[in-house]
């Protein structure tokens, strides 16, 4: 953990986006890493894992038995305060209602961000007066061949921004889906994939970026140094680091 924050740090990453259910196991997990983030002044954001391994949505009650466990347990440590308050971000908010929604998130928001994950305007609307903004995690795009990819995220940051809400645009540096059984190939172009992605990105004007991702092997979207892919995304961050902008 350590080295890979130091990793993270030295590439001019701010924080990791840590994906998280409350298990003991994953809880045991989360207290190392924010013991080891506080070490290293670096900063952590909550993605709740609203799905199970079938992608069906989780009970309600099981939601706010675990938001209501990190508020208490974390909320208040240092390596979760890369914003005004501690952010979690509930993955799978298409799959609820917005009426469940607001049951999560009703007397939460005083004390932390609650971020959606919806993946066009229309969805984000939705839940707009709910929640805290939003984060797209868009790992399959290719941008040499989708003609509405860079307005979609323009669109998107200026529909939260509207709401007063927190943007986190995605960037990823290619995709391929064969290890999990999909076709999806987008190239990483030695780096230009990622450099491209992260212009995009800025362009929709957001308050932070979302790397995609730091070890996601499965679908080689990784950014963590490889055996296949070296550090070389790593130094692409590094070089466009003085254009990232600053988190609210």
């Amino acid at each position: 953990m350590r080295q890979h924050i130091r990793w993270a740090k030295d590439a001019g990453i701010n924080g990791f986006i840590v994906s998280w259910k409350s298990t003991d196991k994953h809880n045991r997990r989360l207290d190392q890493l924010v013991e080891i983030a506080d070490q290293e002044n670096f900063k952590l954001v909550i993605l709740y894992e609203g799905l199970d391994f079938q992608r069906n949505p989780l009970p309600i009650e099981q939601m706010n038995a675990d938001l209501s466990y990190f508020i208490s347990r974390y909320a208040h440590n240092q390596a979760f305060d890369l914003f005004k308050k501690p952010m979690v971000i509930l993955s799978g908010t298409w799959q609820y209602s917005a009426e469940e929604i607001q049951n999560v998130v009703q007397h939460k928001r005083d004390d932390i961000f609650v971020l959606a994950t919806e993946k066009n305007v229309k969805g984000y609307q939705r839940l707009a007066k709910l929640i805290d903004g939003d984060a797209y995690y868009w790992s399959s795009v290719n941008p040499d061949n989708n003609s509405t990819y860079l307005e979609k995220l323009k669109a998107m940051g200026e529909a939260v921004h509207e709401n007063a809400g927190i943007w986190i645009a995605p960037a990823a540096p290619g995709y391929d889906s064969q290890l999990v059984g999909g076709t999806t190939v987008v190239d990483r172009k030695n780096g230009e994939t990622l450099r491209t992605e992260i212009k995009a990105a800025l362009q929709s004007t957001p308050d932070a970026i979302g790397l995609i991702s730091w070890n996601e092997f499965s679908e080689n979207s990784h950014i963590e140094p490889s055996q296949n892919y070296g550090d070389l995304s790593l130094r692409v961050l590094a070089e466009t680091r003085f254009i990232t902008p600053n988190p609210k």
